[in-house]
């Protein structure tokens, strides 16, 4: 009963606080003009907080900006009051988005009052894949530059918010664009471009004058460049793979971002950065080197998810470097490049800039860079494209001929070897080290070598691959058709699928098709001369024939025709070469009895051989003790 009464008296107790509370709050409501009071005062903060804001900022609205008459001395110190270093800029007649053009044969920039920065780029001699003007930057909406700085008056201005000033001349026959953002009329902050006739290469200078009362020395200068890279070529995948950003730091090494889905590179002593796309390239170049560069990577369409149809871009690139006050001012001497990536154009300019095009690290870029570009030029010079590449690849596998006879003739060798081989595994299968040491004995009467046969492939490695990185790589077949490719950079069609198959794409190229044919013939013959028991633990030859043209036919699906063309072309070639040893040059008979021949010789061993035989007849006579 207590335990009851309790419970009663603890309700009641919270009943009678929950009234107290509840008379508090209704007598302590504020009024109707109270709350219209606290609205005020609200309103008056906020209004505030927005005025200082826009104080520490660097946009100017536009209205403000044409009322200012400069000529208006008190109105003038009203919009320095507000507006600070930024007030007689705008006030000039230039502070509005008005477009300035410069161009030659080849280019077309288009540079806005707004930030005196490119804002159209236009490539005159090229079209995309679908036979539109080719712009690498596009109405300024894929790109931007920025340079970002304190100033003294406790302000942080972006020079993509602040109106620069053009004033174009000339300097003989190249056109000059000065755009400066004023402080006044004696100082101010320029950007000035200089355009040479029929050249891609454009100089750029930024340069301040009086300014080292303005510029804030305690606060860095901040150069950030981005560009978003717009979709040129008819696979977006494919072009996706060789786009990425590239630089030059530290005296004249260079390196790239990657094609990941993101990726960032921070490098000291940087002389050059490359937005570079598959066949076109953006690129800033200084003779100051930048102090540090921070470079950033991503994709920004999935090529997974969205068809080809649907991406207009590919990539986005950042870039920013810290730009040096010399005396309290910006002083630095740069180049634009807006252009092919062309191995001739880049490396022309004699500025590293040819190691933008991916020919192949170490022996493989030798290669490319001093047999097979000058040799291409000079067939493409006087053959269609097309054409070139069957004579460049027919002279490649005459020239390797040596070697494939000297491949042939080692599986020869071990064809007519192998009852002799089989005969020694039967023998001695409960004995591995005795039938290693016969086999190796047999090899060396018989002067053959399973590694004989292995080497020569090696060496035609360095040249398989540089090719594979030449035909990606090789602007000249950009759009250039050969029979039914239209395209010798892109994928062949000879048929639409009305569905994508996942890696290999919505199309049917005919190329790839002849390649994998061509590789599974080849792969036939070569493996039928030294198929042999197939042995616990090693791979399966016959899956290995099986697979190798399987993914050539998946893989090259999406890939340049021309490199496709290269691989059908070139395994038809080595296909007749090895026909004519086998039937015209190799007697298998002659070769039969000159081995039978050799084992009948007493064959000198050398120290080495003589040494391995020892240790592995210790090991054998080791193994007999232990069965005892």
């Amino acid at each position: 009963m207590e335990e009851k009464k309790f419970d009663l008296n603890t309700v009641i107790g919270f009943i009678l606080i929950f009234g107290i509370f509840a008379w508090m709050f209704y007598a302590n409501k504020p009024t109707q003009e109270e709350i219209e009071a606290k609205k005020a005062e609200q309103e008056q903060v906020e209004a505030q907080q927005k005025t200082e804001d826009n104080a520490k900022t660097d946009f100017v609205p536009e209205s403000k900006a044409v009322a200012v008459n400069p000529k208006d001395s008190l109105a003038m110190v009203a919009a320095k009051s507000e507006l600070g270093v930024v007030a007689y800029s705008a006030s000039l007649p230039s502070a509005v988005d008005k477009l300035t053009t410069i161009e030659n044969e080849v280019l077309s920039l288009k540079i806005n009052n707004k930030g005196g920065y490119i804002e159209e780029a236009l490539l005159k001699n090229f079209k995309t894949y679908d036979s539109v003007p080719l712009y690498l930057i596009k109405d300024g909406k894929n790109a931007s530059f920025n340079l970002n700085f304190g100033t003294t008056d406790n302000r942080i201005l972006n020079t993509r918010d602040l109106f620069f000033e053009p004033s174009l001349t000339k300097n003989g026959e190249n056109t000059v664009l000065s755009m400066k953002w004023k402080v006044s009329d004696s100082q101010f902050l320029e950007y000035r471009y200089e355009m040479k006739p029929n050249d891609y290469m454009l100089d750029f200078t930024i340069r301040s004058q009086g300014l080292q009362q303005v510029f804030n020395s305690s606060q860095p200068v901040n150069l950030d460049w981005k560009l978003q890279a717009i979709r040129q070529a008819k696979s977006a995948s494919y072009e996706n793979r060789y786009t990425e950003i590239l630089f030059e730091y530290d005296g004249g090494k260079d390196d790239y971002t990657g094609q990941g889905d993101f990726a960032e590179e921070k490098e000291e002593n940087v002389t050059w950065i490359g937005f570079k796309q598959h066949f076109f390239t953006s690129v800033l170049l200084t003779d100051t080197p930048f102090k540090t560069g921070t470079f950033a990577s991503k994709n920004i369409a999935n090529t997974s998810e969205l068809d080809d149809k649907d991406i207009k871009v590919t990539k986005e690139f950042a870039a920013s470097v810290p730009l040096e006050l010399n005396g309290g001012e910006l002083s630095y001497n740069m180049d634009w490049y807006y252009g092919p990536t062309d191995y001739k154009i880049l490396s022309s300019y004699d500025r590293n800039l040819d190691e933008i095009v991916p020919l192949g690290w170490g022996i493989f870029g030798v290669i490319n860079r001093y047999l097979f570009i000058p040799f291409f030029s000079l067939l493409s010079g006087f053959l269609p494209y097309g054409i070139a590449i069957i004579v460049m690849t027919i002279v490649v596998r005459i020239v390797l001929s040596p070697v494939t006879y000297k491949s042939y003739v080692s599986q020869a060798k071990m064809k007519i070897l192998r009852p002799e081989i089989t005969e020694i595994n039967e023998k001695y299968k409960d004995n591995a080290m005795k039938k290693q040491q016969e086999t190796m004995a047999l090899y060396s009467k018989a002067g053959a070598s399973p590694m004989s046969g292995c080497l020569p492939a090696l060496m035609q490695i360095p040249v398989f691959y540089a090719l594979f990185n030449f035909f990606p790589s090789a602007f000249d077949l950009r759009q250039k058709s050969f029979l039914w490719a239209d395209d010798l950079s892109s994928y062949d069609t000879i048929a639409k699928l009305p569905f994508e198959i996942p890696f290999y794409g919505d199309h049917i190229s005919l190329f790839p098709i002849l390649a994998s044919i061509a590789i599974f013939i080849y792969m036939m013959m070569t493996t039928g001369q030294t198929m042999q028991q197939q042995q616990p633990g090693m791979p399966n030859m016959k899956f290995i024939m099986y697979l190798s043209p399987l993914m050539m036919l998946i893989f090259f699906n999406n890939y340049a025709s021309g490199l496709s063309l290269y691989y059908f072309i070139s395994n038809l070639i080595t296909i007749g070469i090895m026909l004519v040893i086998k039937n015209v040059i190799i007697d298998e008979d002659k070769i039969h009895a000159k081995i039978q021949e050799n084992k009948k010789k007493p064959k000198k061993q050398g120290k080495f051989q003589k040494k391995m035989k020892e240790l592995m007849e210790q090991a054998e006579q080791q193994q007999k003790m232990k069965k005892k």
